[in-house]
């Protein structure tokens, strides 16, 4: 007589998170579990965004939808939910996520966090209310938009004050985002303001605040030199020990007691942890998740993190893993070994990385990069950076957009269309909405 015995429970490996950090992790894992095990990918987005490229949709380099990746694209075969997880019960290893049916229960075994970070607008008064910062797509879309009605707002203004605010353009922060937007603002302004008949592009200024001593502190201080004369050359103002006190609807005031008019400020300083972090209660060091030097959370069990999330020391130097696109890769899939090691028996081994290089760009044809100790400036830096960032993008119908529309963009000029997302309904209503869905 045959007996049949009821199959095994399946255990669940779960990651939050479709970032770099999350999708390298679940990458690296997919199909090498052990048997009984799966993997799950929840994340609020149904695609990754690379950041480092959100400079260059605000510029017009590229399209918006050029600089995201579906995650089912990037990763078939591996079970993924969109959605926001609102609750984590440590203690009976299950999560509760809000989706678009509604709210749906997961049970896990190890737990993944990847939760990248969130902008922080309450570091100086009026930054919440008259800021703009930069770290999603929406965020760029709204950045160029402002930045074409600003023009158009020029040209139907008679008031000198209201147009000397609306010519001038300020990005806080010398770091790489800050470098790149100011560089993109101005050769996005340049090249729309010749449609724009009654402005003119030598009214026109973009200023920069950075309150070190030098811009991209991360690079040595030649290429950070180099990049201010870049950006200097194409008509930025570089304004480094400057900081920024109280942002205005029409002015940013300065430490020094001066007052700069715009009414455009973009902020790329600043971040804080994911509300759901705050939540868990975890152990933090300066904003980001405790974490140990295999990933494990500090004090945890089953618990992870990795990205820009997390405090992960790197056995390489000492330091704790900067907040970057490089390491939240290698990271992704160090942590992919040690859980493996882990579920094996085996034990995990400390994360250990060197730096293959960091580089930036000032504007259209000129960048710094620093590559194995070896320091670039201008076209050669430019070059690398689009190459690295072309390669890093997932299949190869994507790549192909994209080097199509960056080598289309060396012979024509920026696209200037406003998109204004507006509904049939909304213009029934008479709406003017001219902002993007995030």
């Amino acid at each position: 007589m045959f007996t049949a015995y009821p199959n095994p429970p399946v255990r669940t490996l779960a990651i939050i998170g479709g970032g770099f950090a999350g999708t390298t992790l679940a990458r690296s894992l997919h199909g090498r579990l052990p048997a009984g095990w799966q993997l799950l990918l929840i994340s609020e987005e149904s695609y990754t965004t690379f950041n480092p490229m959100l400079p260059e949709v605000v510029g017009a380099g590229v399209f918006p939808e050029h600089v995201v990746a579906p995650i089912r694209e990037m990763l078939p075969g591996v079970r993924f939910v969109m959605g926001a997880v609102s609750a984590v019960d440590k203690a009976a290893r299950r999560l509760t996520c809000d989706t678009l049916s509604g709210p749906l229960d997961f049970g896990y075994d190890h737990l993944v966090l990847a939760l990248g970070q969130r902008a922080r607008l309450d570091l100086l008064p009026g930054m919440a209310q008259h800021a703009l910062p930069l770290k999603l797509v929406g965020d760029a879309m709204h950045i160029r938009n402002r930045v074409l009605q600003a023009l158009a707002r020029i040209e139907l203004s008679s008031d000198a004050a209201q147009r000397q605010a609306l010519s001038r353009f300020v990005v806080i922060g010398g770091g790489f985002s800050g470098v790149e937007v100011a560089g993109a603002l101005a050769d996005f302004v340049k090249s729309a303001s010749r449609h724009y008949p009654r402005t003119h592009v030598e009214g026109f200024q973009i200023s920069l605040l950075h309150d070190g001593a030098r811009l991209l502190p991360e690079l040595p201080a030649a290429l950070g030199d180099a990049a201010g004369r870049s950006l200097a050359r194409r008509g930025v103002q570089v304004r480094c020990g400057t900081r920024a006190e109280h942002i205005h609807a029409d002015a940013v005031a300065l430490s020094d007691g001066q007052t700069l008019p715009s009414a455009t400020v973009i902020c790329t300083v600043g971040t804080r942890p994911n509300p759901l972090v705050e939540a868990l209660a975890l152990p933090m060091q300066r904003g980001h998740i405790a974490a140990e030097a295999d990933g494990r959370v500090l004090g945890e069990t089953c618990l992870w993190a990795l990205g820009d999330c997390a405090a992960q020391p790197n056995a390489r130097d000492g330091q704790t893993s900067p907040p970057t696109a490089q390491f939240a890769v290698a990271q992704g899939q160090a942590l992919a070994d040690n859980l493996l090691r882990h579920l094996n028996g085996q034990p995990t081994r400390p994360f250990a990385y060197a730096a293959r290089g960091m580089m930036a760009t000032t504007g259209h044809l000129k960048g710094v990069a620093l590559l194995f100790g070896l320091r670039l400036s201008g076209l050669p830096a430019w070059l690398l950076w689009r190459g690295y960032y072309l390669l890093r993008m997932p299949t190869l119908g994507r790549k192909t957009r994209i080097w199509v529309e960056w080598t289309w963009g060396l012979f024509f000029p920026l696209d200037i269309t406003h998109l204004r997302f507006t509904r049939t309904a909304d213009v029934d209503r008479g709406a003017t909405s001219t902002t993007t869905p995030r």
